[in-house]
């Protein structure tokens, strides 16, 4: 297991309009610590790196130490006890081990820290010989995983919710660039609080692989811990992207907190 700790010195900066006072750590001003929970290489390695690059800079402004590892083995419900926030860089919702699944089952449903996930994560279903977690498939909107878009496209997201505090300061619409949209059995939002869909009829190149309405950002709001899931997250071009980083940044600093 990779495992890399960034430790930052104690003290703290302002994120305007969204920094919180309420996580573990703000008592005596030390760093908020997050998880970051990670597969590292293949086709979704460019995406990984340069997020974890992405974090390192960022830990500076908002005041946080993360770790990162590359699989489950050490999750529990103590391991968990330690940060504010996970952050679920593309890892799947498989390969988890049963001890690592009962105490992100705990962390979510008693709201004992936030979690921020990405792409990879709604890989739901029977996969490298792993059963479906139910668990997950409900709590991101009771889905399955159906199809994506392998040749990649880029695709205009619109925002729905803009009050939300994860699109605070996020265009109205705007373009990702060289995602694998997927789509899954069923639509989300029935179970879940959608804040931003892609308009299908923008794929450059256009793909006749649809969903219709299809969501790329919501939150479970049945869910005792803040949580936030981006459909997006392949390519790391996504990093040079304002709108993607102001969302990340913003979903870092809400979910992590807790007011």
């Amino acid at each position: 297991m990779k495992k890399l700790i960034y430790i930052l010195p104690l003290f703290i900066f302002l994120f305007t309009g969204c920094q919180s006072k309420t996580t573990k750590s703000t008592e005596n001003n030390s760093p908020f610590q997050v998880l970051v929970l990670t597969e590292r290489g293949g086709q979704h390695g460019g995406f990984t790196d340069a997020g974890i690059k992405w974090l390192g800079e960022e830990s500076r402004s908002l005041n946080f130490g993360f770790t990162e590892i590359n699989n489950t083995d050490s999750i529990n419900v103590s391991y968990l006890s330690r940060f504010d926030l996970i952050i679920q860089l593309d890892y799947p919702p498989y390969m988890w081990t049963p001890e690592a699944e009962k105490a992100f089952i705990d962390y979510i449903d008693q709201g004992l820290g936030g979690w921020v996930g990405f792409h990879h994560a709604t890989l739901l279903g029977e996969f490298d010989g792993y059963p479906m977690w139910q668990w997950f498939s409900e709590f991101m909107g009771d889905i399955r995983f159906q199809n994506y878009i392998a040749p990649l496209a880029d695709g205009t997201v619109r925002v729905e919710d803009k009050e939300h505090p994860v699109m605070k300061g996020v265009s109205e619409s705007f373009v990702i660039p060289d995602d694998e949209w997927y789509t899954f059995n069923q639509n989300p939002r029935p179970n879940v609080h959608v804040l931003a869909s892609v308009d299908e009829s923008t794929y450059q190149p256009a793909s006749d692989i649809k969903m219709g309405d299809h969501p790329v950002v919501w939150v479970n709001p049945s869910k005792k811990a803040r949580n936030v899931y981006f459909l997006i997250g392949h390519s790391a071009k996504l990093y040079d992207t304002e709108d993607f980083t102001t969302m990340f940044r913003n979903a870092i600093v809400w979910a992590a907190s807790k007011e």
